[in-house]
């Protein structure tokens, strides 16, 4: 099984950079999608993210020679990037009819299930502190997003529908993340992605309508160009993160998503009002907002046993 380096302050930054770009690429799709297709937003993000990484790569000469693809498992591959994928489609189908701060509730089953699978895939091992940590976690969450969790009751048959396909999201994500991991013994992070974005990319290219882009304005071109290159950044600082750091402490760093979407969410709410549905903070929302940063930090720098 792969090993992580030791480098946790390394581990940790890479960690806070991916949680900060996810936790405002809600807000940026909500906005893209009001004159995009899911699957033309998903393919020009695959296909822009593998262009210039690939180029990237190719002017350090750092490409992956034959030798390094032979030794890789075809079929951990094709998992990872047959998942990721699912994941980038449901999760926009999800979010087009939902909300970014549901959306973003929700997908955090995602780091729980990758926490749980390094917990029993790779043996990793919580103590005491970090399991401590899990339960006020835990504690926060239903406090910060009490007002949202409550709409899943009440809601309407479209935002049930959205927010489970957001779940099953989740799920994809979290198988992604672990054959991504074990990747990492035949391959570097960037050579991981590259192959994944190229993959997902051709995939996507039998319906994807690029056309469509042309016709987008001039908000709507910036945010998708934005998307494009968050997918790139955020998720080869996941991958590298991967590398130094264990998998169930990076997903509890990856937590902290939510936090960074509803501070946005309300910074873009006050700014323009008309841009996406205003979100409204709570005494017992902020309280909550705490709990999460203090669990997630001492799952995060809880020493091992």
């Amino acid at each position: 099984m792969h090993q992580t380096s030791g480098r946790w302050r390394l581990g940790l930054g890479l960690s806070l950079l991916t949680v900060i770009l996810w936790g405002v690429l809600p807000i940026s799709l909500s906005i893209v999608l009001q004159g995009l297709d899911v699957y033309t937003l998903t393919w020009f993000r695959f296909l822009v993210s593998f262009c210039l990484l690939a180029g990237y790569l190719k002017l350090r000469g750092n490409l992956p020679t034959f030798s390094q693809l032979r030794s890789t498992s075809p079929k951990l591959v094709l998992i990872a990037t047959i998942f990721l994928g699912i994941n980038y489609i449901l999760f926009v189908q999800g979010l087009a009819v939902t909300t970014p701060a549901n959306a973003e509730v929700l997908i955090q089953l995602a780091p729980l299930l990758m926490g749980l699978g390094g917990l029993v895939i790779f043996k990793e091992r919580y103590t005491l502190p970090q399991w401590i940590g899990i339960s006020i976690l835990s504690i926060g969450f239903v406090l910060f997003f009490h007002e949202q969790l409550s709409n899943l009751i009440t809601a309407q048959s479209t935002y049930l529908f959205g927010s489970g396909l957001i779940v099953l999201a989740a799920i994809t994500w979290s198988i992604y993340a672990l054959a991504q991991k074990q990747l990492l013994q035949s391959l570097s992070s960037a050579h991981i992605m590259m192959i994944i974005y190229g993959g997902c990319a051709l995939l996507f290219t039998l319906v994807a309508n690029p056309k469509i882009i042309f016709t987008l304005n001039l908000l709507q071109s910036g945010m998708l160009i934005f998307c494009a290159l968050n997918t790139l950044i955020a998720y080869g600082a996941f991958a590298e993160a991967l590398e130094h750091w264990e998998a169930s402490r990076v997903s509890a760093v990856l937590a902290l998503a939510p936090v960074v979407t509803l501070l946005s969410s309300w910074f873009v709410s006050e700014v323009s009002p008309n841009l996406i549905p205003t979100e409204h903070f709570t005494l017992l929302g902020i309280v909550g907002a705490v709990l999460v940063v203090c669990g997630s930090t001492a799952i995060a720098l809880g020493k091992r046993e």
